[in-house]
C-alpha cells in the first residue's frame, strides 16, 4: 500500500466513525488526517520531481558520454598521424609561417605573446607590435618592442 493509499484509508476510517468534528477530539483527528493528506501530496510532488531530475541527469550523462567518445576518437585520430609526414597534418614547406606568432590565415590574425616581469602573459596583434609598446594590465609597466632583427645589430 502506498503512502497515498494509506492516507486515503485513514480518511475513510475517520469518515466511517462519524466523529463529531465540533468536539476537541474530533477536530484534532480531522486535522491530523488532513495534515497527512497534505504531506502525502507534497511527498508525491517531490517524488515526481526527483524522477524528472533523475531522467534529465541520465540524459546529460549520455550526452557527456557521447562527447567524451567523440573527443577520445579525435585524440585517437591524432595519434594515428605520422608527424614526420607533412601531408598528414596539412603543413606545406612552400608556405611561409611566422615563427614569432600564430598565423590563423591572414595578416590581421597573427597573435604575439610576451611575458611581463610581473609574470603576466600578454597577447597582442601586429598593430600593437608596430606601435612599439604595450602597457601591462597587471602592473602598469610599459613594455617596448623593436621591429629590428637582433641579427642586424
Amino acid at each position: 500500500m502506498t503512502i497515498s493509499e494509506k492516507a486515503a484509508y485513514l480518511k475513510g476510517l475517520m469518515d466511517g466513525l462519524d466523529l463529531d468534528t465540533e468536539k476537541a477530539e474530533g477536530k484534532m483527528i480531522s486535522a491530523i488526517v488532513e495534515l497527512l493528506g497534505d504531506v502525502t501530496k507534497k511527498l508525491s510532488d517531490v517524488e515526481d520531481t526527483t524522477i524528472a531530475i533523475s531522467d534529465e541527469l541520465d540524459e546529460i550523462e549520455e550526452d557527456l558520454d557521447a562527447i567524451e567518445d567523440y573527443i577520445l576518437d579525435e585524440e585517437d585520430d591524432d595519434e594515428d598521424l605520422d608527424w614526420d609526414d607533412e601531408d598528414d597534418y596539412g603543413f606545406d614547406d612552400d608556405e611561409d609561417y611566422d615563427e614569432e606568432g600564430f598565423d590563423f590565415g591572414d595578416e590581421d590574425s597573427i597573435i604575439y605573446e610576451v611575458k611581463c616581469a610581473c609574470g603576466n602573459i600578454i597577447n597582442f596583434d601586429e598593430e600593437t607590435l608596430e606601435a612599439g609598446s604595450i602597457v601591462c594590465d597587471e602592473c602598469g609597466e610599459l613594455l617596448e618592442f623593436s621591429l629590428e632583427d637582433e641579427d642586424e645589430e
